[in-house]
């Protein structure tokens, strides 16, 4: 129930008793006027007070009860105007536009001074936000170099013909935890890059078919080991005026997600389709899949679906969100969809630009990073 209409019925019920009073004082008063008369003539006007009574109701009564319930209303409607703009505004808020300020009536009212704590509040978030970014940018960024030198002297390490067997294996484990934490570090680089707008992207017609081939070939290679079955089911000659480095970073990062999220032995599907001007990219493993509920926070920063099933890899939870930076980049749309024991689908929409159509650059900032 609104605001709007619970005041509206407050107000409706106090009229309603005023009325009542009123009208009970106002025949009160009449039946007094007739207290002298005799009794045959008093119970004859009283038959009258009690029209007299019933029509200053209907003469009086519901005109004014109309007036004053309309008038309130409207009344209502016009102080309350500013909370539904401000409610309006406020949904259109997201960590993208936090720079935006809600509109201020400048009425100094106790709306317009929420409208004021709320400004002041975006703006301490934004700040916030922006320290969160630097921080990140520059933490990975110094990271980089500790991580190559410790790769270096592992790998000159392993070099070595006499070092002991135990020794060479567990310095290969750390060569391995060492290249992992190089990708985190990489992926945190790009999606800071990307929300300070420092993302530069190419954009030039690129054979984005050709690209979905070699794709699906990586992922053969990479699904070798754990014998998963990759097949390209569709591939549409397509042509896509976008950043051939970053779509093929994104299709690596889709086809390397279905890998590390099937069991052994599993089969995956690409398919690569042209429908209603876009290019309909599809990336399909049998399982097993995540809750419903979880599918909105797929491309949430560092979110994992469930890797509690036996021969599944655990990632660090980047891939998904920079895949999805990516498409929003040129200006697509990427779709989840999974269920705990069912297929697992990503579906990717990306618009088809003719080479006889003007070909707009979005500048990076104009990207909707994931939050």
């Amino acid at each position: 129930m609104t605001i709007r209409f619970r005041l509206g019925l407050w107000y409706a019920g106090a009229l309603f008793v005023s009325l009542c009073v009123m009208g009970g004082l106002a025949y009160q008063e009449v039946l007094e006027e007739r207290t002298h008369a005799r009794d045959k003539i008093r119970a004859a006007e009283d038959d009258d007070a009690g029209l007299d009574f019933i029509q200053i109701a209907l003469s009086c009564g519901i005109p004014a009860a109309a007036v004053g319930l309309g008038g309130g209303w409207w009344l209502m409607r016009r102080a309350l105007a500013p909370v539904a703009q401000l409610t309006e505004a406020a949904e259109k808020m997201h960590a993208d536009n936090l720079g935006q300020s809600l509109p201020r009536s400048g009425n100094n009212d106790e709306i317009d001074r929420l409208v004021q704590v709320f400004n002041a509040m975006s703006a301490r978030l934004r700040e916030s936000f922006a320290r969160v970014r630097e921080f990140t940018l520059h933490a990975s960024h110094e990271l980089k170099t500790p991580i190559t030198i410790l790769h270096a002297e592992i790998e000159n390490a392993l070099a070595t013909p006499a070092l002991p067997e135990a020794q060479r294996e567990m310095m290969e484990n750390q060569l391995d935890e060492l290249q992992r934490l190089a990708k985190i570090v990489d992926a945190l680089t790009f999606l800071a890059k990307a929300d300070a707008g420092l993302v530069s992207l190419d954009f030039a017609a690129t054979r984005f078919d050709e690209l979905v081939q070699d794709s699906v070939e990586d992922a053969r290679i990479l699904g070798q080991e754990r014998e998963i079955e990759f097949t390209l089911l569709e591939c549409e000659e397509t042509t896509l005026r976008g950043d051939r480095h970053r779509l093929r970073q994104l299709l690596l990062n889709l086809t390397d997600n279905a890998v590390k999220h099937s069991q052994r032995g599993a089969k995956a599907a690409v398919s690569l389709t042209e429908k209603n001007g876009f290019a309909e990219l599809t990336v399909a493993n049998s399982g097993p899949g995540i809750p419903e509920e979880a599918c909105s926070r797929v491309f949430d920063r560092f979110f994992r679906g469930n890797s509690a099933h036996p021969g599944m890899e655990n990632g660090c939870g980047l891939g998904l969100s920079i895949a999805h930076w990516i498409v929003g980049a040129h200006g697509g749309r990427v779709n989840f969809e999974s269920r705990p024991e069912g297929p697992t689908t990503v579906r990717v929409l990306l618009p088809i630009v003719r080479s006889a159509e003007p070909v707009r650059r979005p500048h990076a900032e104009e990207a909707t990073p994931v939050a």
